[in-house]
């Protein structure tokens, strides 16, 4: 191939492995194996699971991106990989197969922040990002509210995050306590479509006219179903109400707080990103608000919202574009990363005491 070059993806930050190939803007292959249902058994990802299920499924993930792609390891270009936020051990195994293959094909490493990476899965959808456009991030441990221009070189600016408990975390929590399967926010969708999303008046956490209009917080809105749900204890707890009342609150909050903040900002087009966004009624709502206001709406496919190695070497792909310099040979994980920049290169503290 011509011009750019191809970027392979790698991502592991919690606990799907997933390997992408783009060229130019185009995904041309990817794969995705999930250890989900290794953790469903407890309720949650389990690190050490996690990140032994990666070692064992690096190699042929990235195979099958490769074969989807219809390309071989010598038509790889250059390397990104997920460097944060994330599983420490996860992210590690991640790296340390990154930099192998990037070191053995003497090709450019790129670490990349996992968030930024669901900003650019849109792209490979529905093309180039407009400059401005702003950006609501839903997932397990994250909601944002992000101001985006040129992803691959300005700044982030961050317009609200999450206080406490991030979107996707509520539905997890809450779907336990409704006895509802691991991962919670797929449990909860399935379960709201017998409902009544007008049941159960859940509340809808800093929306008043004193609150911040950007910022959430739904560990309130968590601790409400769990009173309601006590409240019905040994009468038959209505599960379907629940579920599709408390997916109406959370709904309504995220995309209430995104269209005002496209609003706000005289910014006509909103993207909505991450696990979250591929819940049936934040779709469904957000794209009723937003035609009412004028706004585009870009949502990922399905296939997209969730983990992918294909996000992740879909932002290697812009910063190659881009001329961004690659990461230094000493280039670590920093689990806890905040979102500042598309690329991500932090080094190890230790590596960095040395020098």
């Amino acid at each position: 191939m011509r011009g750019a070059p191809v970027v392979l993806g790698i991502e592991s930050s919690c606990d799907e492995t997933g390997a992408g190939v783009v060229w130019n803007g185009r995904l041309l292959g990817h794969a995705v194996a999930s250890s989900m249902e290794e953790h469903a058994r407890f309720g949650g990802v389990v690190p050490e699971i996690a990140a032994r299920a990666h070692v064992h499924s690096f190699n042929p993930v990235v195979r099958r991106a490769l074969d989807e792609a219809g390309l071989g390891m010598s038509d790889i270009g250059a390397v990104a990989v997920t460097t944060g936020p994330g599983l420490s051990g996860a992210l590690q195994v991640g790296l340390a197969g990154a930099k192998s293959l990037a070191y053995a094909l003497d090709v450019p490493l790129y670490g990349v922040h996992h968030l930024a990476g669901h900003v650019a899965a849109d792209a490979l959808a529905h093309g180039p990002l407009p400059d401005p456009c702003v950006v609501l991030i839903v997932s397990g441990g994250h909601t944002s509210l992000l101001l985006v221009r040129d992803l691959a070189r300005d700044p982030i600016v961050h317009l609200g995050d999450t206080l406490d408990d991030a979107a996707g975390e509520c539905f997890d929590k809450v779907a336990r306590i409704f006895g509802l399967p691991y991962p919670g926010g797929p449990a909860i969708d399935r379960a709201a479509r017998e409902g009544d999303a007008r049941a159960v008046s859940f509340p809808r956490p800093l929306t008043g006219p004193r609150d911040d209009p950007y910022d959430f917080s739904f560990s309130g809105l968590k601790t409400a179903a769990a009173r309601w749900a006590e409240r019905h204890r040994g009468q038959g707890l209505p599960v379907a109400d629940g579920a599709a009342s408390l997916q109406e609150a959370v709904a309504d909050v995220l995309t209430r707080k995104a269209v005002a903040a496209c609003t706000a900002n005289g910014v006509g087009t909103l993207v909505v990103v991450g696990g979250v966004a591929a819940n049936s009624r934040v779709r469904s709502l957000a794209e009723e608000r937003c035609a009412a206001a004028g706004i585009t709406l870009r949502v990922p496919p399905l296939r997209l919202c969730t983990d992918n190695g294909a996000m992740i070497a879909a932002i290697g792909d812009l910063l190659v574009r881009a001329g961004a310099e690659p990461a230094p040979l000493d280039v670590s994980i920093d689990p806890s990363a905040p979102l500042e920049y598309a690329a991500l290169h932090p080094v190890a503290r230790v590596a960095a005491m040395v020098s």
